[in-house]
């Protein structure tokens, strides 16, 4: 397959972040005891290292605020995405509501491509219809970011206690809302500036061409991580038929020693 070049950049980017991006929304046998031995305050510490890591949550929200100019208008869809994903992240872990992580992630790399190919007029040049009203979508992905968030979260050891257990999720939810100010700050900053350089307008197809590359790539990364999920033995090394083709050619015993001289 023969890309542009921002699709090669962003491959080639992503590829050498592959290690990261599969660890990105993992809960490590260190978090949970963690977890275990501290109190709200670790909660509070994973959700915004989560957020920080959580790539396909950035790489959307980046497509969000890529075209909005004024404050008001961050302030407003951001608000609206950070609603939608608390409202899944609380009541879906409350509730023990889950799916498997690896497809919920593969649909949130469907939402970063949609931003990507709306931000590049997709709907007008493709199906010379107007965009689905932003807002709503928005929205309606951040309900599936949060859901990805929770299926993360039920992973870790949350208690029995109702009380507790919301607490642990509320302080979770905090940390997530931090990390997110915090990437949002530097994603923001970087977009004014660059926004009001002639090469905006030049790049910002290629930059939106970049993004949806890249939720391709997290698409089939999730894909595949969901395959080895659901059939582990399709992906397991065949030793015991290794060795027994090996015993078959009597490989062990096809040495001459009398050619080890000169």
């Amino acid at each position: 397959m023969n890309l542009p070049f921002p699709g090669r950049a962003a491959l080639a980017l992503l590829a050498t972040l592959t290690p990261l991006v599969a660890l990105a929304h993992g809960i490590s046998e260190a978090d949970r005891q963690r977890m275990l031995d501290g109190g709200y305050l670790q909660y509070v510490g994973l959700g915004a290292s989560h957020m920080l890591t959580g790539y396909d949550h950035l790489l959307f929200l980046f497509g969000v605020v890529f075209f909005l100019a004024s404050f008001k208008d961050v302030v407003k869809f951001v608000s609206i995405f950070t609603l939608g994903h608390c409202i899944t992240l609380i009541f879906a872990t409350f509730f023990k509501i889950t799916w498997n992580y690896y497809l919920i992630d593969a649909i949130i790399a469907l939402s970063v491509m949609y931003k990507a190919f709306d931000n590049n007029g997709g709907f007008q040049k493709h199906f010379q219809m107007a965009s689905p009203n932003l807002l709503w979508m928005v929205f309606g992905f951040g309900l599936l970011h949060g859901f990805g968030l929770s299926t993360r979260l039920q992973q870790l050891p949350l208690g029995d206690d109702p009380m507790q257990m919301l607490w642990r999720i509320l302080s979770f939810n905090v940390g997530v809302e931090l990390g997110q100010i915090a990437a949002l700050v530097v994603m923001v900053g970087l977009l004014a500036l660059w926004r009001h350089r002639a090469s905006f307008k030049r790049f910002a197809y290629m930059a939106n061409l970049a993004l949806f590359y890249a939720g391709v790539y997290l698409l089939f990364m999730q894909l595949h991580g969901y395959q080895h999920d659901a059939d582990p033995d399709s992906f397991r090394f065949p030793a015991a038929e290794h060795r027994h083709a090996h015993e078959d050619l009597d490989v062990e015993n096809t040495e001459d020693p009398s050619r080890d001289g000169l």
